[in-house]
């Protein structure tokens, strides 16, 4: 389903060219606004969603780092108890691990242990999901991130959600991971089925809403980040068959609004959370405990989890889309529930 373009807009632009464009509309608009990280300056990001910004704002704001994710993550956490909004670009989301110190016992737990009095206001912007790169440069851990308190975990999925979400991330006084899908960042934006239209001016999406990005009355699809294209054309290939799904794009896991996914599966009866991080101790248990315990057992008819199991991500093509859940998978997950109402 297409949003119509509202007045304004312009010929799509690719993913990275909109974060690009939120990066340099706040560093602009804030002058305590700037990035550093892994090649972000002079290549302009390894996906190219940093291009451009060297040139306009110079090297004191947009800083090339060594390949030490640990160290310049600190500097990050620091630059932002100092008052500064740094952007901390960590490539992969694979390689958050080696940071865990700067991110999880700082940044997320110093404003809890200053009782509010010091603030970190730091996005850490990283890669995750599966595009073919193996088990060490595929994972998404915004699970991981979700279930470790003190930190927003945002994970858009939209062209217009990139660019929004981004601005929001930026002027958050919490600290703020922002996970981009690798294969929504190669693809052209042109190619979504949520829109790809995006005004050239400033776009800030409030954090923690989700969006019902397709209207369907029997089984509700909780999703984000790439789920939410690949739930889109499963429910766009049942729909022939009579079966109606309503897709929720939950735009962040934390915070996770629960208001609008119950709203629906009060409605439908039907939960199918589709998540591509791993199956166990994750979101989508989350998201069906939460159901249930705002709806209560008699509510929710039918329940399905979609997610990767518990493995590392194979290197060989046809096992990686083995493990995932993609279009494919949800339609037959679509039927099995229909069939079983």
């Amino acid at each position: 389903m297409r949003d119509e373009p509202s007045p304004g807009t312009r010929a799509a632009l690719p993913i990275p060219a909109l974060i690009a464009e939120a990066l340099a509309g706040e560093m602009a608009r804030d002058p305590s606004v700037l990035l550093l990280g892994e090649d972000v300056g002079r290549l302009g990001g390894v996906f190219g969603a940093s291009r451009g910004l060297l040139e306009r704002f110079g090297p004191d704001r947009v800083m090339d780092m060594p390949i030490a994710e640990m160290a310049f993550t600190g500097m990050g956490v620091g630059l932002a108890m100092a008052g500064m909004r740094p952007v901390v670009e960590i490539m992969f989301a694979d390689f958050v691990g080696v940071c865990l110190e700067q991110m999880v016992n700082a940044a997320a737990k110093i404003p809890f242990m200053s009782g509010g009095r010091q603030r970190v206001p730091v996005v850490f912007k990283t890669a995750g999901g599966c595009i073919g790169s193996a088990a060490q440069h595929s994972q998404c851990l915004w699970g991981l991130f979700g279930h470790l308190p003190g930190m927003k975990v945002v994970v858009p999925s939209s062209p217009m959600d990139h660019k929004g979400l981004m601005a929001a991330a930026i002027r958050c006084d919490d600290p703020v991971l922002f996970v981009e899908h690798k294969r929504l960042l190669l693809s052209k934006a042109r190619d979504s089925l949520q829109g790809a239209e995006v005004p050239e001016g400033e776009v800030v999406t409030p954090i923690g809403r989700a969006r019902v990005a397709r209207a369907g009355g029997d089984v509700t699809v909780a999703t984000l980040s790439l789920g939410v294209e690949h739930a889109l054309r499963a429910a766009a290939e049942v729909a022939p068959e009579g079966i109606g799904a309503e897709v929720i794009d939950l735009r962040s896991v934390v915070p996770l609004d629960m208001e609008t996914v119950c709203a629906s599966v009060a409605r439908t009866g039907r939960l199918l959370v589709v998540d591509e991080d791993y199956l166990s101790f994750g979101l989508s248990g989350e998201v069906v405990a939460r159901c249930l315990e705002a709806l209560g057992p008699g509510a929710l008819r039918q329940v399905g989890r979609l997610a990767v199991p518990d493995v590392p991500i194979p290197a060989a093509l046809p096992l990686e889309r083995a493990v995932l859940p993609g279009p494919e998978a949800i339609a037959a997950r679509l039927r099995a529930m229909a069939v079983g109402a």
